[in-house]
């Protein structure tokens, strides 16, 4: 009976151990949103108090920046979305957000005047916008084809 009872409580020690053990998934740190104020973005995307007449994207891989209020139901079903994507083209893409409430002079800047709004940036060219809420599969194919320049293929 005592050798059943130590072999009970070490099993118990070792699972509880290995449950309290994060797994290697859960160790990978993934990339995602990056929120924005006003100094963030004239330092990260666009510094357009320094030079308001000439697009210059001052970020080093292409973006998407999320115009958002956290009021809007449109852009809480867009939230995860962009999360799910930061995380899957981390290393690719940047994610950033801005609350248009916190920063009003950066919606005004844009013309946001609906929200969801989406500004695409690619690298070395002039920036799209997208309003509304955008499925996912229409974020992959713009991140594909617009801001990472892959080539779709026909053949599918």
């Amino acid at each position: 009976m005592n050798k059943i009872s130590t072999l009970l409580a070490t099993l118990i020690i070792v699972f509880a151990a290995s449950a309290a053990e994060p797994s290697s998934s859960q160790n990978n740190i993934t990339a995602k949103p990056i929120e924005l104020t006003k100094a963030t973005f004239l330092e990260k995307v666009f510094n357009y108090e320094s030079n308001p007449e000439v697009w210059k994207y001052n970020g080093d891989k292409p973006a998407i920046v999320d115009f958002y209020a956290t009021w809007c139901g449109p852009c809480r079903i867009t939230s995860p979305i962009l999360s799910d994507l930061a995380a899957e083209y981390g290393d690719d893409i940047y994610v950033y957000k801005i609350d248009v409430d916190k920063e009003p002079e950066l919606a005004r800047m844009f013309g946001v005047q609906s929200i969801p709004m989406f500004l695409f940036i690619p690298m070395n060219e002039q920036p799209q916008m997208a309003m509304g809420a955008l499925p996912k599969k229409s974020f992959k194919e713009a991140i594909d084809t617009f801001l990472l320049k892959k080539e779709q293929r026909t053949d599918l």
